[in-house]
């Protein structure tokens, strides 16, 4: 339920600022590298993989032989700076594969380990173009389709991949404009998504290889669609839509008729995702962030697991990986106050193995739970996020930060979030809202955010500051923003378009000037762009409009402190949308905190940035919301990056 107004948060004199104290939790133990993470099983349900920091503290590939117990756990990628974030098992239980790109820059390259030997080979060993995996399936186990922009850096082509022997050839060619492919159970692609030039998406078919395509489905701008899965027998897809409802629902459609059938709903919230089975196809479990994750299981013989597994841990519970015989299943229970949990479930006796939680550390150190709240923006409309009170017993109204999502479209869900624990542990409490055109809650509250940057999508968050304050939690004049992507545009607009709002801001890889921001996207997001008019503004147009949307062009209105954080290869928000309006703020003798990574990308990867950044970061907020901080070390030295 959301929160009502917290009347019991005004205990003791309001002018007194802390009756008693958390201990101090270590940034290090909050943000460096999990102990353990992302464990997978083999196809064969034999070996259990995992993520690690080595001796040199980068996260690589270890493996756990589930069989011999007393065998000790063993390195097999050998990354030695960025850190490898996630893997995948190949079919014949003897390869790794991982995709890895350069200092952040996201040109990503798709790496193969066998356990065997060690040894490593780049798959696709292309200059300056990105791969993705588009499909692998346990059925042609030596094959797998990946989509690289290397014939055009605009588009993604389709390639056929040997894992065996690691030839590629061509497979599909992107004949423009195509921004998603989908492949059957024969492993053809068979579907393709683009943009036409009114912003409908345009999903056409073919029959197969040689047969050509034809268009299939026509899917408003305000609407949304994507494809899970073809059926069993190849004639009917398992397809996302909120074509002709608010939320996105479960739908099976024919490929010839295009007829309906729904399968799974919630009237509030979109299903977010699908689980099927890699080698029946069958559908077993919905999920849906509602106020917290929760399923809906679709497959009856797997109901009995679910029940069990919910009664068991009373949390959201996630199957992050399984055996191909569906027998074992590697189970993460997840809190908002402890780490993910990790345990191996044997579905034939129950049988549940505790493995190992990321930040064993953490455990021991009292944690804020996070509330589900919901409050009206002054337009009526309802909007929802969620609230994580300082930590210890504090007495109100007390410094605040609003804490805001990038995408924009994405939303903040419930969980442990080392961010928001770390703010909280420091004495703030610490709102999320998810904000018009954040996802999750039906196209009308997505579509709702269009063409609002720097308007109704930041008077929400006004809004939402004042629901603190009406509540007792916030002193008005002890509230900080901060955020990351669009969360540091929204910085940057709180400090420029409502210049007395805030305390001071955090801005982390925000862009400053929207028309620089549309010139500069990565090549091959060329085919999204008529989705981003939609959301944003068009470039070719509506230079004006996205000027005055833009925080550069009010820089001379900041009146209170501003850090930045930006990586210098960052493809997506370049790093010229930060030095652009710091340069704009030094011209006019407006002091301001500039922090630029030099081997960092879209936000911060290493755990060595992250501790110099936080570091900063949490002097910053200690001196202007009176926060309590942790000195920095040596090596959290942030000074030699300042620009």
């Amino acid at each position: 339920m959301a929160i009502a107004c917290t009347t019991t948060l005004l205990e003791g004199n309001p002018q007194q600022s802390e009756v008693t104290e958390a201990p101090l939790i270590p940034r290090h133990i909050l943000f460096g590298n999990p102990q353990k993470a992302s464990p997978k099983l083999s196809p064969n349900g034999k070996i259990l993989a995992y993520l690690a920091p080595d001796d040199r503290d980068v996260l690589n590939v270890w493996v756990r032989d589930l069989n011999n117990p007393a065998e000790q756990d063993r390195k097999v990628t050998s990354d030695e700076k960025r850190g490898i974030r996630s893997f995948l098992w190949q079919y014949d239980n003897d390869h790794i594969l991982y995709v890895q790109d350069k200092d952040g820059d996201e040109n990503w390259h798709l790496f193969q380990t066998r356990l065997s030997t060690l040894e490593t080979k780049d798959l696709t060993p292309f200059q300056g173009v990105t791969v993705g995996i588009l499909s692998y399936d346990p059925h042609f186990p030596n094959e797998m389709l990946v989509q690289i922009n290397k014939r055009d850096p605009t588009l993604f082509d389709v390639y056929r991949l040997n894992l065996q022997t690691g030839k590629i050839d061509l497979d599909t060619e992107n004949p423009g404009a195509v921004f998603d492919w989908s492949a059957d159970n024969q492993l053809q692609v068979r579907l393709s998504q683009s943009y036409n030039a009114e912003g409908h998406t345009i999903i056409r078919v073919r029959k197969g290889p040689e047969e050509a395509w034809h268009d299939w489905m026509d899917i408003d701008p305000t609407d949304k669609a994507s494809i899970v899965e073809f059926t069993p027998d190849n004639q009917n897809l398992y397809m996302l839509t909120n074509q002709g409802t608010n939320t996105i629902q479960l739908f099976q459609v024919n490929l010839d008729t295009k007829e309906k059938k729904l399968i799974a709903e919630d009237p509030k919230y979109d299903i977010s995702e699908v689980d099927v089975n890699p080698m029946t196809y069958a559908l077993e479990a919905v999920g849906i962030d509602r106020e917290k994750h929760e399923w809906i299981v679709l497959d009856s013989s797997l109901k009995g697991d679910y029940d069990f597994l919910n009664q068991k841990f009373n949390s959201s519970i996630y199957i992050l990986s399984s055996d191909l015989a569906n027998q074992q299943w590697i189970i993460g229970v997840q809190s908002d106050q402890h780490p993910t949990r990790f345990y191996l479930y044997n579905r034939s006796d129950k049988k549940l193995d505790y493995l190992f939680t990321t930040l064993p550390a953490l455990e021991k150190y009292p944690l804020s739970a996070m509330e589900p709240v919901s409050y009206q923006a002054r337009d009526g409309m309802g909007l929802h996020g969620y609230l994580t009170l300082p930590s210890g017993k504090k007495s109100a109204p007390g410094p605040a930060i609003l804490f805001v999502h990038g995408g924009p479209w994405a939303r903040d869900s419930w969980g442990l979030s080392p961010i928001v624990q770390w703010l909280a542990n420091r004495g703030y409490a610490v709102m999320q809202i998810n904000f018009r055109g954040s996802t999750g809650y039906g196209k009308t509250y997505l579509n709702s955010g269009n063409r609002e940057w720097g308007e109704k999508m930041h008077t929400d968050l006004i809004d939402g500051k004042e629901w603190l304050v009406k509540q007792g939690i916030a002193d008005p004049n002890k509230v900080a923003i901060m955020g990351g992507s669009y969360g540091g545009y929204a910085v940057l607009a709180g400090l420029t378009m409502t210049p007395e709002e805030f305390c001071c801001g955090v801005d982390i890889v925000g862009p400053s000037n929207l028309i620089t921001l549309l010139q500069t996207f990565p090549p091959y997001w060329a085919p999204i762009m008529s989705e981003m008019e939609l959301r944003v503004g068009k470039l070719e147009t509506e230079q004006e409009f996205l000027k005055s949307r833009s925080p550069l062009f009010k820089a001379d209105k900041i009146v209170k402190p501003l850090l930045i954080g930006h990586g210098a290869n960052d493809p997506r928000v370049k790093q010229a949308e930060s030095d652009q309006i710091v340069h704009a703020m030094r011209e006019k003798n407006i002091p301001v905190e500039y922090l630029l990574f030099m081997d960092e990308g879209h936000g911060f990867a290493r755990p060595q940035n992250k501790a110099i950044f936080y570091a900063a970061v949490e002097d910053f907020l200690s001196k202007y919301l009176g926060g309590r901080r942790e000195p920095p070390k040596p090596e959290e030295d942030w000074k030699p990056l300042m620009r």
